[in-house]
């Protein structure tokens, strides 16, 4: 083991190659920071400087541009409630209310911290738990991921306890979206309407930057808002120095920082999985495990450390099966192995038996990247706040051009924009209704995946549903949700009924 450490140091220390790691924290840093350049495509813009590497520099060069960009994503996130990466999606659920209370540099702090830690924990999971990981994820077929993915989905009836229906309706009208286009077993057409451009269904980036940039952007102009100086000041713009939690908070976050980097790295090692899912199911996991679910949403640093450790601590789980078996764990993780392959590297088992240097050196890029990332970071954030300090009748415009193009560069295609477009005007009627926005595009992100899985696990299982859940991990997981889901609603009788039982035992 330490043979194979002192390896993957060499390698990753050799001068030029070590220049060239550095370069791709600051690329993906800024690719993740830029609304609507998700990690896969970070990953990709990222492959032309490993033409004319060999395939160990290029897995590491990948690997660094790949973790840096997940956690460059919360930047803006937090500042301007434009998730950088789909991942953080659910940072701005608490990053951004920090962010208006004048707490930027504490929730940026937070966010940089625990992604490190996240980060570093699935790194050395990767590293000395690898073949142990992947043999458990064998066990994992299509009725264990969708009972995964089904418990992301039970955050539904927490994310407002206060208007639990709005909620679920907002919810069950994602799932609704997540069924346009071609039925993933059979090809079928749903809900293209003779659209050749929904045939692939509809995108998640688009949907993502309509909701939170343009909503927000719209919400503002209405409200005749003007972000001056004085405010951006306040908001920690021009002193944006990752201010820190004292110990005392960091010490209550602390079993929240350690389960979601395990539940993050046990859901990255899942294929197919990803760092998305594994955000959304920590945060939904802290909001039921919390003492006070109600505060989440509100501003707190539980939020942000669940989502960063989680969805960081994704990048490490992803590298387990993609190194140990050839099964990529995730979109990135398939680009990078489409670089491997094109070098005539062969994955799968053998892999790490014959040239452990890919298991050592991916392990070393990991650790630096997830020290140094931190540095580059607080600076990348340091420029990006400053563009608070510009006017909106300025700042707005521009947020929107880029979230155009944000938009047209997931597919090069127009219709992406209007979906952009069409989902910001929807996040408008959803305030103004009270609906919930988050609930929406959870059940856009996680629908997709949740039908296929069930699809096929419905296949595989010739229609018998309850045999698709007597396995016992899915059956588990299935209970646990099935609880979740129904406990806001029972809670309130609950209460009632323990409260008159007090009352009369003390009679």
């Amino acid at each position: 083991m330490f043979e194979m450490l002192a390896q993957g140091l060499a390698i990753v220390f050799e001068p030029s190659l070590f220049l060239m790691t550095l370069l791709a924290i600051v690329m993906g840093t800024v690719f993740g920071a830029l609304p609507g350049v998700s990690a896969t495509m970070a990953v990709a813009l990222g492959l032309p400087f490993t033409y004319s590497m060999q395939p160990v520099p290029a897995i590491v060069f990948l690997v660094a541009v790949y973790c840096s960009s997940i956690t460059g994503g919360s930047i803006s996130a937090i500042l301007f409630k434009i998730p950088g990466v789909p991942s953080s999606a659910p940072t701005t659920f608490d990053g951004y209310p920090m962010a208006k209370r004048g707490e930027a540099g504490k929730a940026i702090g937070v966010a940089l911290v625990t992604s490190a830690i996240g980060g570093l924990f699935s790194a050395f999971a990767m590293f000395f738990l690898s073949p142990q990981l992947t043999q458990a994820a064998l066990n994992f077929g299509p009725s264990e991921m969708f009972a995964v993915t089904f418990m992301g989905l039970s955050i539904l009836t927490s994310l407002d306890s206060k208007n639990i229906l709005r909620t679920t309706i907002s919810g069950l009208l994602g799932l609704l979206l997540g069924t346009v286009g071609q039925d993933p077993m059979y090809g079928v057409q749903r809900l293209t309407f003779g659209s050749r451009q929904l045939l692939s269904g509809i995108e998640m980036i688009p949907v993502l930057i309509g909701i939170f940039a343009l909503t927000e952007v719209f919400q503002q102009t209405k409200e005749n808002k003007r972000i001056t100086a004085e405010d951006a000041e306040k908001a920690g713009a021009t002193t944006i120095d990752t201010k820190m939690p004292s110990m005392k908070e960091w010490l209550s976050i602390k079993w929240v920082i350690i389960r979601c980097s395990l539940i993050g790295t046990v859901v990255g090692i899942l294929p197919g999985a990803g760092a998305t899912i594994a955000s959304f199911l920590c945060y939904s996991t802290e909001t039921k495990l919390s003492k006070h679910p109600e505060k989440f949403g509100t501003g707190i640093i539980d939020g942000v450390a669940a989502s960063e450790a989680a969805n960081n601590a994704a990048t490490g789980g992803a590298m387990v099966p993609l190194l140990s078996l050839g099964i990529p764990g995730g979109n990135a993780a398939a680009v990078m192995m489409s670089a491997l392959v094109l070098k005539g590297v062969q994955l799968g088992p053998l892999l790490l038996i014959n040239q452990p240097e890919y298991l050592s050196a991916t392990f070393v890029s990991m650790i630096i990247t997830n020290i140094v990332m931190v540095f580059v970071a607080i600076g990348i954030a340091k420029v990006f706040a400053k563009i608070l300090s510009i006017p909106y009748s300025v700042l707005g415009p521009v947020i929107m051009m880029l979230a155009m193009i944000g938009s047209y560069a997931t597919n090069m295609s127009t219709m992406d924009v209007k979906i952009m477009a069409i989902a910001g005007v929807m996040g408008v009627l959803f305030k103004v209704m009270h609906f919930n926005s988050a609930a929406l595009i959870l059940g856009l992100v996680l629908g997709s995946i949740c039908e296929g899985n069930f699809s096929r696990a419905y296949t595989i299982y010739r229609g018998d549903i309850a045999g698709m859940f007597m396995r016992p991990i899915a059956g588990t997981i299935m209970v646990i949700c099935i609880v979740a889901l129904i406990y806001p609603f029972i809670a309130p009788a609950l209460k009632t009924m323990l409260g008159k039982n007090k009352k009369t035992a003390d009679k």
